[in-house]
């Protein structure tokens, strides 16, 4: 479908097909660390998904595309979240930086980001060509859903 981009489909949707992507391809090297690192100080255990990581670098090249010129800063702030202090009031945490680095790292890899000319990442043209492709196809199955739907 011509003229459909990321910002057109659902988030959850789109994170969930680009991460399948991701895997398929094989283009993405998983960290040493993945299968006991935490995404965050304040979580308790490491993600119950196997596929976590896929997910989080497919998150975040969909909010670089949204958003545009951001760092590893303002990522760990957005995935960030209040951190669970008992009795006590909860306080906003950063994610683990780290891991985002990783992704990002990952995703420069494979041309999908690049460095700003401002400062913070953006999303180069191939990358862009490829993240509009499967929300087209995102999109494209969701129209099939629905005619199927009404007959």
């Amino acid at each position: 479908m011509p003229g459909v981009t990321v910002k057109d489909v659902d988030a959850q949707a789109f994170v969930e097909a680009y991460a399948k992507y991701l895997k398929r391809s094989g283009r993405v090297v998983l960290p040493k660390y993945v299968d006991y690192a935490k995404t965050a100080p304040r979580k308790e255990l490491a993600p119950a998904d196997p596929d976590w990581y896929y997910v989080r670098c497919a998150s975040i090249a969909r909010r670089v595309y949204v958003k545009g010129g951001v760092g590893v800063g303002w990522l760990a702030r957005a995935y960030g979240g209040n951190s669970n202090k008992g009795v006590r009031r909860n306080h906003h945490v950063n994610a683990a930086s780290g891991v985002i680095r990783s992704c990002i790292q990952s995703l420069e890899s494979m041309k999908v980001l690049e460095q700003g000319k401002n400062g913070g990442r953006v999303v180069t043209s191939t990358g862009r060509r490829d993240l509009d492709r499967i929300a087209a196809q995102i999109a494209g199955a969701k129209k099939v859903y629905k005619k199927r739907e009404k007959k």
